[in-house]
């Protein structure tokens, strides 16, 4: 990604006091070259255990934004996949560079507009710090419902940062200012990825009909304790 071609820190800045759908339709023509795009290492990652998982027939990005996702479902979905996101302009960039065999959807993902059992893969990348926890429950259960028994509902999982670590008080600041600019400006962005912890998304998913299975992401590397740094999260209707 190249610095030169993303975003000013005065885009940035009109970004962040914008909701988060229309912060994201401004990102949009350069949101490919910020560091919040998936890396290609982790979608690899994804697509090779998806594979070992087997075939699929039908897939869907959830909050697919400009399309990182969708030649994961494309390599391992037999049949046409589709992008969810309620930004019109990520939309926009995803539809202008993908081929014919892609759905683009606008919609909140909080309301699927699908018909029940519709896809056999639902995969998502980076988007669960835009809801709050008490939107998770609602938002897996949507996911239950447009997919059959056996589908399957994947997505990647950092481990957490240690304590004290850069990267723990890093994302330590990015949540307390996302709080302060929450709490003195409207409309608010909601980005706090500190709520999302693993053992509460399993409860979760557990109670909207998953089977919850974790696989190690080994070719993204292990921490000091021989733990792996990400892990795939796959959740089986059941």
């Amino acid at each position: 990604m190249s610095a030169s071609q993303g975003p000013t820190l005065r885009e940035l800045a009109v970004q962040a006091l914008s909701s988060v759908e229309h912060g994201y339709d401004l990102l949009a023509p350069k949101f490919d070259h910020t560091p919040y795009r998936t890396p290609p290492q982790v979608l690899d990652a994804v697509t090779r255990a998806l594979r070992e998982l087997g075939s699929f027939g039908r897939g869907l990005d959830l909050c697919c934004g400009t399309g990182a996702g969708i030649p994961v479902l494309r390599s391992v979905c037999r049949d046409r996949v589709a992008g969810v996101d309620f930004s019109a302009g990520m939309l926009a960039v995803g539809r202008a560079r993908a081929d014919e065999a892609v759905d683009w959807i606008r919609a909140d993902v909080r309301a699927l507009p699908f018909a029940p059992a519709a896809f056999d893969l639902v995969v998502s990348f980076g988007a669960f710090g835009h809801f709050l926890p008490g939107e998770r429950p609602g938002l897996f259960a949507q996911v239950r419902s447009v997919l059959g028994p056996g589908g399957r509902f994947a997505f990647p999982v950092a481990a957490p940062a240690r304590p004290g670590s850069l990267g723990y008080w890093t994302l330590l600041g990015f949540d307390t200012a996302m709080r302060v600019r929450n709490a003195v400006w409207r409309p608010r962005f909601v980005m706090y990825y500190r709520d999302f912890r693993l053992a509460e998304v399993r409860r979760e998913l557990a109670d909207a009909g998953f089977r919850v299975d974790l696989y190690a992401l080994d070719e993204l590397g292990r921490r000091p304790d021989n733990s792996p740094r990400c892990r795939l999260v796959v959740a089986t209707a059941v």
